[in-house]
């Protein structure tokens, strides 16, 4: 009984000197997280470079056409071998990084930070229609995973240090640190304590500083000649968010679809499965170079080269259906920057539209492209602060943030009106339905939770006695603004507390969704 007193007390006293020591240790995170990205980045571009010049020499020439796809072949059977090795690499890997915060998965940091390094350069080096950015995520929450277990911080500190990595590796990925922040604290810690917010803050400007100093300052979409939209077509702006939000639904409904599809082939091995999508980019990349990979070079040519209606219409069908392919078959990489391709290519239809139909002058259609973005990742994602962030950082420009908010808040609406799940939850629970809950708690262990009151809760305004809370959880702390109340059974729930429970290892997952559900 003295062992298991220790340990409850060691993990209450341990969370009182957390902040600063959380700072040092998110900066320490995002280091080492900017240098493996920036490690990922250069492997992806020089590989990516390689394939360019397969393609381009492969046209007209049968003998370099089969060399090429006995190549991919290839690649696609040793990517399909990693991700039988290691199944948690599959896919972008933030649904992963999600169940590591819930406590309803538990994964080897170092076999993923290697596997899914080593696939990812494969697959987006190859040319395949995925994002580099959710790997990124996964590898900088394995490296926040991987600090916690070589330092041994008890498991308190642990989640921060994995959402300090996960806001590392967004951030270094995109030149992008506010959105790294915002992201982790949104999507996949779900919840803005100061702790986090701190941690992932220190952890994202550690990463950035380290990215820019390898790979340079320049914005991710370094648009040129963008004048804002002015007021008079703002109302197009609702109809913009309306288009995006239904693609976002297509989107969603097109991912999830195409997993099942996938998934229903059970007697054919993994590594047979992973060729697909290396067949079929291979044949896109033939035809049309500019449709693979994740995208940027298809976004940054949308200004420049004044694409008709029907090309891009084109353009925008074989995308959803090369992203679908790859990243349905389960390999290593993201959606992240493939679903800001597509709204870049829906907002360039809406524009060219609305330059016929009402005389817009061309010069705003880029406008159009820049704020798509944003609404189609937030009707996608659900996420949308980090999505008008996101864009903003990217784009290197500030004045588009009340068309930026219009459009982001239509596409919401909209795909909430469809009954749209955010995607990355969707995907969680596919995962668990397909792996099960691997976590493997000791209920010899404690281990705080918390939770933020929402406006309108059950438990808002009520006594802690009154409040029903989980019969698993103990309440040892309601932090109330910068105060930290001892509580007691009289003691009254307030909108914006956040309830901090002690809670045995094994119990956490459930204790955590229950907490949840009365919370918000």
């Amino acid at each position: 009984m003295d062992g298991l007193e220790n340990k409850t007390t060691n993990v209450l006293s341990h969370r009182k000197n957390l902040r600063v020591k959380l700072i040092v240790e998110g900066a320490i995170i995002g280091i080492i997280t900017g240098l493996i990205i920036v490690l990922n980045r250069i492997a992806i571009e020089k590989l990516s470079s390689i394939f360019n010049k397969v393609y381009s020499s492969s046209k007209g020439n049968p003998m370099y056409i089969m060399l090429l796809f006995l190549g991919l072949i290839l690649i696609g059977y040793l990517v399909g071998l990693l991700v039988k090795k290691e199944p948690m690499i599959c896919g972008s890997g933030i649904p992963q990084v999600e169940g590591i915060l819930v406590k309803k998965i538990e994964i080897n940091w170092l076999r993923v930070l290697i596997n899914k390094f080593i696939g990812g350069v494969l697959c987006l080096g190859s040319g395949l229609s995925l994002g580099r950015e959710g790997p990124s995520v996964q590898m900088g929450a394995a490296i926040g995973q991987g600090f916690s277990r070589i330092f041994k911080r008890v498991n308190v500190e642990e989640k921060y240090l994995i959402t300090s990595g996960s806001s590392a590796g967004l951030a270094a990925a995109f030149n992008a640190p506010l959105s790294g922040v915002m992201f982790s604290l949104e999507e996949a810690h779900k919840n803005f304590s100061p702790l986090a917010l701190l941690s992932a803050m220190a952890a994202a400007l550690a990463a950035d500083f380290t990215t820019k100093q390898f790979l340079g300052v320049a914005p991710a979409l370094n648009f040129a000649k963008v004048i804002a939209l002015p007021l008079k077509y703002y109302w197009t702006l609702i109809i913009l968010g309306i288009f995006v939000g239904i693609s976002g639904v297509i989107f969603n409904s097109g991912i999830l679809k195409t997993q099942k599809l996938y998934g229903k082939f059970k007697k054919i091995p993994v590594q047979y499965k992973t060729i697909i999508p290396f067949i079929i980019t291979g044949i896109a990349g033939l035809v049309s170079p500019l449709l693979i990979g994740g995208g940027h070079n298809l976004i940054m040519s949308l200004p420049e080269k004044n694409f008709t209606i029907l090309a891009l219409i084109t353009f925008l069908i074989i995308k959803f259906i090369l992203v679908f392919l790859c990243f349905g078959s389960g390999v290593p990489g993201g959606i992240f920057f493939p679903l800001l391709v597509l709204g870049a290519l829906v907002g360039n239809i809406c524009g060219l539209i609305f330059c016929a139909a009402i005389g817009m002058p061309n010069i705003y259609i880029i406008n159009f492209i820049i704020l798509a973005m944003a609404g189609h990742f937030t009707a996608i994602v659900k996420a949308p602060i980090t999505g008008i962030i996101l864009i903003t950082e990217m784009t290197g420009s500030f004045e588009h943030l009340l068309p930026l908010a219009i459009v982001s808040l239509i596409a919401y609406i909209t795909s909430d009106i469809l009954n749209s799940e955010p995607i990355y939850e969707s995907l969680l629970e596919n995962l668990l339905k397909k792996n099960g809950n691997n976590f493997e708690g000791d209920s010899k262990t404690k281990t705080l939770i918390e939770h933020c009151v929402h406006i309108g809760s059950n438990i808002s305004g009520k006594k802690i006695k009154d409040a029903n809370l989980p019969s698993e959880c103990l309440v040892v702390a309601i932090k109330r603004g910068t105060k930290e109340i001892l509580p007691r059974g009289n003691s009254v729930i307030l909108n914006g507390d956040y309830i901090v429970a002690l809670v045995d290892e094994d119990k956490a997952s459930d204790a955590l969704e229950n907490l949840r559900k009365i919370c918000t």
